[in-house]
């Protein structure tokens, strides 16, 4: 896999992206109810959508535990598990499954690209938390044309420390941010406190195999996980196909809907396991 590196702060902050919401505007959509299209474009994000099967959820999490092992046996984090698709075959097939490209596909249109898939797995007490963030400022891509679908691996609740939104903050534009030196926080950016309205916050409870989908100028963030439950969430990254990547992050876009016309997007082959 070829090595991708994250843009520093300061390199985020010389980049002219277009980070603006534009609501969504369907009137082909083929999965989604109209209702469904104006919460999006009102609160910034849907939920919950039915995803992955018992059957298909059961046997994720027990590749999800191999995996796991794996990582904490040479030492990493069970954070670290970033750019899945392109690691791990089976990720990469499951950026296209069906249940989850259909709703997708009318927020963003037919011409998709999967450009990202990351494990969150908070562990049991682990004293780790994410701070409040819009995923967007971390990314080298423009314009804001980005969802995350957030799929529940084990079931998500309050109690496990499960994500939480800040409804239509999407629509205030890219907020004003910090480096957090916080040690137990998983993130390096975080909005600064005294713009977030967190009594106006909403838990994303999931049951493992649900997902939710949030645009990338949400806010949102999770508590430390002070119960005796794991929580492990999936996250994967679609784009509009006229969405422009740089350094070099368009080498870790692959189509999963429609085609790429400018052939901008470096399409890799799946990994061979």
């Amino acid at each position: 896999m070829k090595e991708i590196r994250n843009p520093t702060v300061e390199e985020l902050k010389a980049l002219n992206r277009d980070l603006l919401f534009r609501p969504v505007e369907n009137p082909g959509r083929q999965f989604l109810r109209n209702e469904q299209i104006d919460d999006f474009n009102r609160d910034g994000y849907l939920l919950p959508f039915d995803g992955l099967s018992p059957e298909e959820i059961d046997d994720l999490r027990s590749y999800f535990d191999r995996i796991l092992d794996m990582v904490l046996s040479r030492g990493d984090s069970s954070y670290s598990i970033s750019t899945a698709h392109l690691k791990y075959r089976r990720i990469y097939e499951l950026m296209s499954h069906p249940s989850i490209l259909a709703p997708v596909r009318d927020l963003l249109g037919d011409n998709l690209i999967g450009w990202g898939a990351h494990f969150f797995c908070k562990m049991p007490m682990d004293g780790k938390k994410v701070p409040w963030h819009q995923d967007c400022l971390y990314w080298p891509l423009s314009p804001s044309r980005t969802v995350t679908v957030w799929l529940a691996i084990d079931d998500a609740s309050l109690e496990n420390a499960c994500m939480q939104f800040i409804p239509g903050s999407h629509r205030l534009g890219p907020m004003d941010f910090t480096v957090s030196t916080d040690p137990s926080d998983i993130l390096n950016l975080s909005i600064r406190r005294e713009a977030v309205s967190e009594r106006d916050s909403v838990p994303v409870e999931l049951r493992a195999g649900q997902f939710s989908i949030h645009s990338d100028l949400l806010l949102h963030g999770s508590d430390e996980n002070r119960s005796d439950r794991r929580r492990c969430g999936l996250t994967m990254r679609y784009a509009a196909a006229e969405v422009r990547a740089t350094h070099g992050w368009h080498h870790k876009g692959i189509i999963v809907s429609g085609n790429d016309s400018s052939g901008h997007w470096a399409n890799p082959e799946p990994p061979e396991e």
